[in-house]
Order: C-alpha cells, then structure tokens, then sequence
C-alpha cells in the first residue's frame, strides 16, 4: 500500500496521490537526491502480477526516456521497487484536453488550432526519434497552468494495447485508427488519424463515432465516414475542415504524409481559414502491371485458408471475423511480397523523380510549396497567438456543494470566491446561492460570491493567513474553538513558518468546542518558480498571477507601445519568457499595449515610460479600519484605477494597529482617481477612495 511519506527505490518520497488511471496510479513525489518535485506512475497490482507486460512496459518507458521537447511530458526514469513497477515523469500542474473540452463544450476556432499545433509538435519530435504514441486522445494531452500543451504516456501505450484489452479500452476506442482496429500494423500514420478525431472533438465537443461498445465504435472507424466538419457546424472554416478530414482518412496513404506537414497546413488555416490548399488524393501507383502465371495464380486459389492461432485477448467470433475481414491470405502475401522486391526499384525511382520536381532540381518547382516552407518558418514554437486565448471564462456550477467542495472547484477553474454567511436551519455549510451564475462568461480572476448556510448558534471559522501559530491559537480559543493541532504544507505565497490555512476550512460553519487543525506554511517548496505567461492578460491579472507564484511585477516602470497583436491594455511583452525557472521574488517587467497605431498619427516613437521630470501623485487617508480587532493581520493591498487603466500601488502585510493610515500613490496624470482595497487578496465591498492628482515637477 503506497502512502503520504514512503520512500521509493530509497530516493522519491510520495507526498499524495494526484490521479488514477486504466492501468496506474499517479502520485506527486519528491525525487529526494535531485531536490525537485516529480509525479509517479505506478503499475496497478493486475499488470504487476504480469512478467509480460512489465517486460514491455519496462522497454517502451526506457526507449522514451530520452525524449525531451517542451510539448511532451518528459520521462526521467523507469524502476521497481519490491513489487511495485513506475516510471517517475515530469510533474505538470494542470488539466487534460478531455476535462479541458467537457468544461468549455466546444473550442474556440483558433485555439483548437493552437492546442493542436503543440500536440502536432510533441508527435513530430517523437516520430523522429522512430517513436511511436498509438494512443492519441484528449486524456493524455495535459494543459499546464501556464497554457503549454504537453502530451503523456509516449511509448506506454504500445505495452498496453499489445496486452489483454481492459475495461480501459472504452476510452481508447473514439480515437483508434482503422489498421489499429483492424489488429493490423500501425506506424507514425496512425498517431495523426488520432489526433485529426482530437481535433474534431476540440471543434465540435463530441467525437465523430459513438457507440455501445467498444466493437461498434471500431467498426464505424473501419468502414464508416465521419460527417465533415461543416455540415455539423457552418461556422467551421472549409480548410479546418478539410484538414481534419484528410487526418481521418481510411487508408494511411491517403493521410498526411508527417505530423511537420500537418502542423504546415494548420498554421496555414489561421491565415488562410477560407483557402483550398488542403488535396485529397487516392494514392497513385505508377508501376507497371506485373503479370502472375496461371500455375501461381491456380495455386494461390486451391490452397485451403489455414485457420490463425487465437490471440491472448481473444474476442468473440462474429468480432474477430469482423475487425480481420481484410486480412490476406499468408501464401498470398508471401507471393505479393516476392513480386513487390520486382517494383521496389521502380517506386525509389518514381519517388525521387517526384522529390526533384517538388524540390526544384529539373528547373521547376511550385511557389505553393515554397510559399509554405516560408509560413512554416515564421513561427517555430507555434504558441497560440493572443486571439486563440479565452477572454472570457464560464463560472461553474457551485450551488448545492459544500463550502470546501465549492472553494476548489472556483480556485481550479481560475476564479476567487468571496464568502457571505446566510443562518439557516438547514444543513450548514451548503452553498445556496452565487453571484455570477453558473455559465455566465467572465474575465479570469474574477471574484464570485458564495451564499452558504450556517447555524444561528454556530461559529464561523475566519481567516488567520499570515498569522504565527501562537496568535491563529489565541483566535480560535476567543471564539470558543479547540486546536487539534497543526500541520505543515509548502505555499509560495506565505511565507515560512506562518497560517496558511485551517481544517476545517476558512468560513466553515461549526459549533463550539469543535476541534480546529491549524496549517502552516513551510514556505516556497523549491527556490525556482516557472515564470507564468502573461502575454495577453491584463496588466491587474498578470500582477496576480505572477504573485501566485511568488514572483513580482515591476510596476514602477512599465513601458507602453502599439501592437497590431495584442487588444490595448493587455500585456504584450515580458522580460523573461514564460516556461523559465527563476528564484522566489523575482522581478517581472513588462509592457501594456496601446493598440493599434492610429492611423492619421505619424509613425513618432512613443516613449517607454514616464518622463522622470513629470510625476503625479496623490494622497489616500483610510480611516476606516479594515480589520476587526487587535493583533488581526493580513496582507493589504491598494489597486489604483485612473484613465481607463489599473494597477497595484501598494502591497504589504499589516495590522489593526496600522490604522488609520495615509498613502501617498503615484498616478499617470492629474485626472482623478480611485482606490480600492483588498484583505488577503479579496476586495472589501464599500471602501473605495477618490483620489485628487497633481502634477509635481
């Protein structure tokens, strides 16, 4: 039994269990002589037990290993322990392209191209290096936290679906090729019929075959065409189309002829959504007819079809009859191999008579081509531009859960929560009500407010962030509450050795005397943060997210140009590129756009900043106290909004006894302004400031 604070192979210690899968269990580790967190996936005890398949899966895990691209999870090592089989994998925080789809519906038009770019460039790295995925599909395509799409499980696939089909298979199925259904021979083809069913699933929020077993499902694969694209949906681009269809074509040779090719013709459909580069083609034979004797071909006829031996994963009859219907006689597949060495030379001929053409060494050459090698070479990390991310996000459903159930379905979804106790003598701790409403669209960050239930006798359990063990103790004992005791977790936001967090959690409505466990904060688990991209963002949204992580902006200079990319006010530059690892407290600096250039203006420069001999400041007195009693502390923050812009003035841990205090804030110009306050990130309804700005010399 593998639990929090075993010791694998004497070097990766568990810390908790993250996810679970058809044939594993995945857990975030620590890896104990590298100092970096790792997630683990470890064999369940059914293929443990199988000297085969650990066999397999030990091979195909250790062929990948040595695969590194920044769209592939990485592999960094393969072991056993006792009984136990895994493979320690880079630990990517995030969400699958499946639950990804099923939370959004439907992609967006570019980024489902985006997203299918970057799994695109993952298969590629792995198809050069003779890697094969063969189980393409939404639930092992990750989306990080900072919006890299990564692809999972290279090479374990191949040991899976070479042994006994599982219950798992149901998954697998939706996106199989037609030669993988079959039970025949699978190449680098294969992955991209897979990742062209991706792509329809992304545009449409369903797959393009649907059945009740996994037998009917890999019929339909075989014999069956998928609806395009644009029958279903007007709205879908031609090209889009076309490209998804070419992807799921019945016979490999008809399919694109590599994933570079493809992602060729992707980035093409963003430019070109109504163009007609995407051809169809039955493949061409250009060898001649190779006449068969009457004796081979009497022969071939009397031999009687020797029944194949039974597989491992056995099916039933009318199945088996039904996924090998096409499969050759072998004395006639012997024969057609033999006649096949006689066109070998004449197929390498014709091929490199094409490759010439193409390439332009008989003086010829097509500008479609060469334009295409061009528009391949405009955007070699293929990150999806500012119009393929989500302005606007959907608030999820939270009425009817619990208060700790609520809490991390809006944290998980990119939101922040403010919590408003309604007496009730029904069962405490229910959300009653929220404000948005499920499915209303909005602005990542946002604040939704959950009504939730509490007894008229019972305690609310407040917030104690960034208090000492002694003080966070003291409160709960005012209020009536016990400690159970404490514990410890990593937070990069609170600093070493401070509350972080309480179990039950915070505005948990309990009755007196109950048991409390305090949590503190170990601080920062790792000294390197990855830097969060924020190209795109607002400038108050990317501030947040970079202080998520424990990293700063630098408000104090930020720089303002025109961009034709990126919608004015949004972030269109960072100092340091996101995806880099950077130390704790790191400054950020960045530059807002100012949209496009006007277009009467002359092409002036714009300054990247403020003048230094031109400053505006102002002063905000804020009397009304913003904590409730003394010794109360809590991170403080004043966001300034002045001339269609925002950005924090001030940031710093106080207390009761700060109060009542003066600020004097720097703004852009002598316009008013106004203030609002935030306690621990969430903003005090009714306290706003106006502020009067001078300009001082």
């Amino acid at each position: 039994m593998i639990s929090p604070g075993m010791l694998l192979s004497e070097r990766y210690e568990i810390i908790d269990k993250v996810g679970s899968g058809g044939m594993a269990d995945v857990y975030n580790a620590k890896d104990t002589r590298l100092n970096r967190n790792v997630a683990i996936k470890v064999l369940k005890q059914e293929y443990s037990n199988d000297a085969k398949f650990v066999s397999k899966f030990r091979v195909e895990a250790q062929s990948v290993a040595g695969l590194s691209h920044p769209n592939v999870v990485n592999v960094y090592d393969v072991g056993e322990d006792d009984t136990l089989y895994y493979i320690v994998m880079e630990l990517v925080e995030g969400i699958t392209l499946k639950k990804f789809i099923e939370k959004k519906g439907r992609l967006e038009i570019n980024e489902a191209i985006g997203i299918g770019i970057q799994i695109a460039q993952g298969i590629e790295e792995a198809h050069k290096n003779n890697i094969i995925h063969r189980d393409i599909k939404p639930q092992n395509i990750i989306i990080s936290k900072e919006g890299k799409v990564k692809v999972t499980d290279f090479g374990i696939a191949k040991a899976a679906t070479s042994n006994t089909i599982t219950s798992n298979a149901m998954g697998s199925v939706h996106y199989i090729s037609p030669e993988q259904a079959r039970g025949g021979y699978s190449d680098e083809k294969s992955d991209i019929y897979s990742l062209g069913v991706t792509l329809y699933e992304m545009l449409l929020g369903k797959v393009p075959f649907e059945g009740e077993s996994t037998v009917t499902v890999a019929f339909a694969h075989v014999h069956e065409e998928a609806v395009p694209l644009e029958e279903m949906d007007s709205s879908i681009p031609r090209s889009l189309s076309r490209i998804v269809q070419k992807c799921m074509q019945k016979k490999p040779d008809m399919r694109y002829e590599s994933a570079g090719a493809l992602i060729m013709d992707l980035r093409r459909a963003v430019s070109d959504p109504d163009g007609a580069y995407v051809e169809i083609n039955e493949p061409v034979n250009d060898s001649p007819t190779i006449m068969i004797t009457d004796d081979v071909v009497r022969a071939v006829k009397e031999t009687p079809r020797p029944v194949p031996p039974k597989r491992e994963e056995e099916l039933l009859p009318e199945e088996e009859q039904m996924l090998n219907e096409d499969a050759l006689d072998p004395k006639l597949e012997r024969i057609l191999k033999i006649c096949s060495g006689v066109v070998a030379v004449i197929i390498v001929v014709v091929i490199i008579l094409l490759v010439g053409k193409v390439a332009g060494w008989w003086g010829g050459g097509s500008k479609d081509d060469d334009k295409s090698a061009v528009s391949s070479q405009v955007n070699p990390s293929a990150v999806p531009s500012e119009s393929a991310l989500p302005d606007k996000i959907p608030v999820p459903e939270v009425v009817g859960r619990t208060l700790e159930e609520a809490e991390k379905i809006l944290t998980d979804s990119g939101l922040k929560y403010r919590l408003e106790d309604v007496e009730s003598d029904e069962e405490a701790n229910m959300v009653i009500q929220q404000d948005p409403g499920a499915g209303e669209q909005v602005d990542e960050n946002s604040y939704v407010t959950i009504y939730y239930s509490i007894r008229k006798s019972d305690v609310v359990i407040p917030s104690l962030v960034n208090y000492s063990a002694d003080e966070a103790k003291a409160e709960l004992e005012r209020l009536g509450l016990t400690v159970a005791g404490t514990s410890r977790e990593y937070n990069d936001s609170v600093e070493k050795d401070k509350v972080c967090g309480t179990d039950p959690v915070v505005g948990t409505s309990v009755k007196k005397g109950t048991s409390i466990r305090i949590i503190i904060s170990n601080g920062p688990q790792n000294k390197l943060v990855v830097v969060p991209n924020i190209l795109g963002r607002t400038a108050e949204i990317a501030l947040e997210r970079l202080a998520d992580v424990g990293l700063q902006g630098n408000e104090e200079s930020v720089s303002y140009a025109y961009s034709d990319k990126y919608k004015k006010d949004r972030v269109m530059a960072q100092s340091v590129k996101a995806g880099t690892k950077v130390e704790v407290g790191t400054v950020i600096e960045y530059t807002i756009s100012l949209g496009p250039r006007p277009q009467e203006q002359e092409p002036t420069p714009q300054p990247t900043q403020k003048p230094e001999n031109a400053r505006y400041t102002g002063t905000v007195t804020i009397n009304t106290n913003p904590f409730e009693y003394e010794g109360e502390s809590a991170v403080i923050k004043l966001v300034l909004s002045q001339d269609g812009k925002s950005r924090t003035v001030f940031r710093e841990t106080l207390s009761y006894e700060d109060f009542p205090r003066s600020f004097t804030i720097e703004g852009w110009s002598d316009n008013n302004g106004t203030v609002t306050i935030s306690k621990d990130n969430r903003v005090l309804d009714g306290i706003s400031f106006n502020v009067e700005f001078k300009k001082v010399q």
